[in-house]
């Protein structure tokens, strides 16, 4: 800011026992937990929870199939307390796609964990939201709008709280009529949930050095569209993955398709973000998957609701970090526990809440504070999480190092020992070896991708997609992300890469500007940003950084 930090006003200060960054399903699980225990030992626990997004569950975008048995232990009566919970799984279909033809997989064929059978179909927006209103029915506070910007800490360098970040900060740094200056939330512990690659576990990570003896963590970039379409051809219940065509057999990643709801399809492409090609765009072959013949006649009729995107951890077990730090904990998402074949993190986030929640729990119980919850990491490795990333934790690496083909082959027959021999399979543990960006080719070393043009009917643009994710910012307020270099994008990243940033972006936010002298110029459309914190990840110069904008701001995924 162009204003010194002591020419601003004091931040106020508030107290509690817990804050909690980020109202997630690992979040809220928490905050749940927490006050359940309070409630039972008939004593008293102040639990904050704070959330960028506008309300809880603007921001939450997934599948989703959830695996219910995070919940079952949460609230083992959610049914009779009306959760939106009512599609339970009634298929399962596995498909190869090839460029024009298709195959199917045997059920039978498949390890047992993949079968979904006693999961179910939902908008896990809505699910976050339900989650809300039960943690405010406990007496949680949740501040939606309110972003955590910056870690507390005291002298000891023990993590104390969370500020949230000033609000009315024009886009020249200095305040404006409206400002208001952020507050600091102090606690005994701080739980940070943010999901995937937020900025503050980002910042923790480095800082306590978490991920020391650990593999670097793996990402995807998933897209998702929600549509309602022709009642004939809607097959409520049924869950379609398929994994191939338009990605070549280098490229990991697939699809989903789910039916729920009133004639709802969930249609996703997830793409994993160790490409080689930095002409590859996940969104347009995402576009480009709904054109195959045997995915496209489910939409003709049909009509798109809704759309989103966000970055997926993927390392899996090798790649979560050391959990505990000085004063708090890292929850959910913002560990990396997604089980990756399965397509499935939100049982594990609400885990990892409940166990967290017992933790600071008996640690406050017994005057602790500002200290590590190692009763968390324990609870964490050596209970059902731990169990259930174990078995599958070669299946990305292999399908990294052998491709589609040979990984998947290969990562099959290690889930399918690990039903045999639980948590040991080939007996053991395959390195990622390095981060996303590093596996991106200079551009002269590979083809450019010619994706064709959008319809308009069933495949869309970028900037008329984002419109439907009910994105915006307040304009008037500094780029959130942020470049180390302003110099790089035009003098490095685009003779080495071709600039992979205008073709990563799920949402056009970054663009190389052609002026009428000839010259270059990078501009950043931060107003259309999702959140989905691809840029901060797959930059090959490892050049941006993904902060938060003004609390409120983003996306508000309708029934996502």
């Amino acid at each position: 800011m162009a204003e010194s930090e002591t020419e601003l006003p004091a931040r106020e200060a508030m107290e509690f026992d817990v804050v909690i960054v980020g109202a997630g399903p690992a979040g809220l699980a928490a905050a749940i937990r927490l006050r359940q225990l309070a409630l039972a030992a008939d004593t008293e626990i102040s639990v904050l929870v704070i959330e960028k997004g506008s309300e809880v569950g603007a921001h939450i975008l997934s599948g989703a199939v959830i695996d219910p048995v995070g919940l079952d232990r949460l609230i083992p009566d959610w049914k009779e307390k009306g959760a939106p919970i009512d599609t339970p799984v009634t298929e399962d279909k596995f498909l190869v796609l090839g460029p024009a033809g298709v195959m199917r997989l045997p059920n039978f064929a498949m390890p047992p964990l993949m079968n979904n059978h006693g999961n179910y179909i939902v908008s896990l927006g809505a699910v976050t939201k339900w989650l809300g209103e039960q943690a405010a029915e406990l007496g949680v506070e949740i501040y939606p709008g309110f972003a955590g910007a910056e870690i507390l800490r005291d002298e000891s360098g023990a993590v104390v709280g969370v500020a949230t970040g000033d609000m009315g900060i024009g886009k020249d740094g200095k305040p404006k009529d409206s400002f208001v200056r952020g507050m600091e939330l102090r606690a005994k512990y701080t739980l940070i949930a943010e999901g995937a690659r937020g900025s503050l576990a980002k910042g923790l990570i480095r800082d306590f050095n978490l991920s020391h003896g650990r593999e670097p963590q793996k990402f995807g970039i998933g897209l998702k569209e929600l549509w309602q379409i022709a009642p004939e051809k809607h097959q409520k219940g049924l869950v379609q993955h398929s994994f191939g065509w338009p990605l070549d057999l280098k490229t990991g990643g697939g699809s989903f398709l789910y039916h729920y709801g009133d004639n709802l399809v969930s249609v996703g492409f997830v793409v994993h973000l160790n490409y080689d090609n930095p002409y590859l765009s996940p969104y347009d072959e995402f576009q480009r998957f709904k054109t195959h013949p045997a995915i496209r006649d489910v939409f003709e009729g049909g009509k798109r609701i809704s759309y989103g995107a966000r970055a997926i951890t993927e390392g899996g077990w090798q790649s979560v970090p050391k959990l505990t730090f000085p004063g708090g904990a890292l929850l959910g998402c913002s560990a990396g526990f997604v089980n990756v074949p399965r397509i499935k993190g939100s049982h594990n986030a609400i885990l990892s809440g409940i166990h967290a929640a017992e933790a600071a729990f008996a640690a406050i119980g017994a005057g602790r504070q500002h200290d590590e919850l190692t009763a968390y990491e324990r609870d964490v490795r050596e209970g059902p999480i731990g169990r259930d990333l174990k078995k599958v934790r070669n299946v990305k690496p292999m399908w990294s190092r052998f491709g589609t083909v040979a990984g998947v082959a290969l990562g099959g027959l290690d889930m399918w020992l690990n039903t045999v021999i639980p948590g040991i399979g080939l007996g053991y543990t395959l390195k990622h070896g390095k981060n996303d960006a590093a596996s991106i080719k200079r551009a002269s070393q590979v083809k450019p991708i010619e994706y064709p043009k959008p319809d308009g009917v069933l495949t869309f643009d970028r900037l008329t997609n984002v419109s439907f994710s009910a994105t915006n910012h307040e304009e008037d307020q500094p780029v959130h992300l942020k470049l180390k270099d302003p110099t790089i994008p035009i003098s490095v990243n685009l003779p080495e890469w071709a600039e992979p940033a205008q073709r990563y972006c799920p949402a056009q936010v970054y663009e190389v500007i052609t002026e009428a002298d000839g010259s270059k110029r990078f501009q950043i459309n931060a107003q259309n940003c999702v959140h989905c914190k691809t840029c901060d990840i797959q930059d090959p110069s490892q050049n941006i950084n993904w902060t938060v904008p003004e609390g409120g701001g983003g996306p508000n995924y309708p029934g996502m």
